[in-house]
């Protein structure tokens, strides 16, 4: 065994034979954690919801260019739309992200989180109320807008979870910004079905659907307390304390509040995007961060949630759509754990899904945020955020013409690309489980074996300082 999961293991034996650290869940932070991650619920509901009604949508785009120029449109013209649809959402997400680190420092975690749903409510309008006027439009800058929200979601939501989150039980609770993504997924897939939402008259109830999870998030949000983390960076100690107390218990709130002043070391500057990728001191964990962020998304899983129909379909499933909920069954209970022919594609795609959930899925968006300090952290996760929604925008325009040229071989490509990150996780990756914060602001780790450091031994103190979130000396 690695010597690092070693000293890991043998604390964690420790912990267990006496007294273990703190980590309840106390009312308010199960209410925190679900007002946040009904982004994360957002985030998915739209992810999936352009799947299953394609038929309809496409049915719908060909009358509305009819109406609106008089003749039919050509079949290329319609699967340019269509395909515009599906990736301008990862364009919405990408435009978006690198506003997270902005956001979240001036206004707060939870502040950036209300401000963000305007644009929830604004693109839930613009799909749910397409047939008013040219549906393809509306559609398209509609999935423009919730895309936005989306990218904005995917670095706020585990943020903010993961500064509430006693430090044993941040992992378990970081994993519910992907359950609440496959949850998302999963309602839209079973609302898409043809005796539900998914039929001609339905469908802008279907697309406009991501309303309610938005309304109720602006109702839940304002009775949740603002990270404590970030507002004693701030200097704000009596408000960080007030929230601690209601997230932890008043009995804790003092071990609490002095576990948080040791870790921040002092009111935190904040670090830039220009400045984090220029200190050497952060491109250690920066790499890792980018890494598993790209790891997820080139594993190929969005092309299942956004084509799998039309997977299914040249399968020869005769209910493509139910095989479609299938896999967003599976994606549940998978990610719930983590705390030849036709039914061969079925089994293969369900398999595929399941294994993503129980690592590449929920592990990048909590491990980038644990290995930077207060500092960094909104900066690192907006480039986390931007190299996902890069990389999703790449899979759903490529994926088309790659399964037109390679056919159901078009995974061995995926399937490389995970062997490759893979590698990378072993040899990179640390272990962040259950750790505390250290002075320097990232998680107290142990050191990495010396055979797989990047840099030559003798700057091994400095990867070290790095990996901890600590400056460069």
């Amino acid at each position: 065994m690695p010597s690092g999961f070693q000293q890991i293991q043998e604390e964690e034996e420790e912990e267990e034979a006496g007294t273990p650290r703190g980590g309840a869940v106390t009312p308010t932070l199960a209410l925190a954690v679900f007002a946040a991650t009904l982004g994360s619920f957002q985030f998915g509901y739209n992810i999936g919801v352009i799947n299953a009604p394609q038929k309809v949508l496409e049915g719908e785009y060909n009358a509305t260019w009819t109406r609106r120029w008089g003749s039919i449109p050509p079949p290329a013209t319609v699967s340019a739309l269509w395909a515009l649809s599906v990736a301008i959402f990862s364009v919405g997400g990408m435009a978006a992200a690198l506003a997270v680190g902005e956001m979240a420092d001036r206004l707060g975690r939870k502040g950036a989180l209300l401000a963000s749903n305007g644009l929830a409510v604004v693109g839930g309008a613009l799909m749910g109320g397409a047939k008013l006027g040219p549906s393809y439009i509306l559609i398209i800058i509609g999935r423009f807008i919730i895309g936005a929200y989306s990218g904005l979601a995917s670095g706020l939501v585990p943020m903010y979870v993961g500064e509430i989150a006693p430090t044993r039980l941040r992992g378990a609770l970081g994993t519910l910004h992907q359950l609440g993504i496959v949850l998302g997924i999963l309602g839209a897939q079973v609302l898409g079905l043809g005796a539900l939402l998914g039929t001609e008259g339905a469908w802008p109830a279907l697309l406009g659907a991501g309303l309610l999870p938005a309304a109720l998030q602006l109702l839940l949000l304002p009775l949740c307390p603002e990270s404590p983390r970030y507002l004693l960076a701030g200097g704000q100690r009596a408000r960080a304390r007030r929230g601690l107390a209601r997230l932890v218990g008043a009995e804790s709130v003092e071990a609490g509040l002095e576990e948080l002043e040791a870790e921040l070391h002092g009111p935190a500057q904040r670090v830039g995007l220009i400045q984090l990728c220029r200190t050497p001191c952060y491109r250690q964990p920066l790499l890792v961060t980018l890494v598993l962020q790209l790891a997820q998304q080139l594993s190929g899983i969005n092309a299942i949630f956004y084509y799998s129909t039309a997977i299914f379909e040249e399968a020869g499933l005769a209910q493509p759509a139910y095989a479609t909920i299938g896999t967003g069954v599976i994606n549940v209970a998978a990610t719930a754990l983590s705390s030849g022919g036709a039914p061969l594609s079925l089994a293969s795609v369900l398999a595929f899904v399941g294994f993503f959930e129980v690592g590449p899925g929920p592990i990048p968006w909590f491990v980038g945020a644990e290995l930077f300090g207060q500092g960094p952290r909104p900066s690192a996760m907006a480039l986390a955020a931007l190299a996902n929604w890069a990389a999703n925008f790449l899979v759903a325009m490529a994926f088309p013409a790659l399964q037109r040229t390679l056919g159901s071989f078009v995974f061995l490509l995926f399937g490389g690309f995970l062997g490759v990150f893979a590698l990378f996780t072993f040899l990179r990756v640390p272990e962040t489980r259950g750790r505390p914060f250290t002075p320097g602001g990232g998680p107290a780790l142990p050191p990495p074996r010396p055979p797989r450091l990047l840099q030559p031994p003798e700057k091994a103190c400095t990867e070290l300082q790095c990996l901890a979130g600590g400056e460069e000396t």
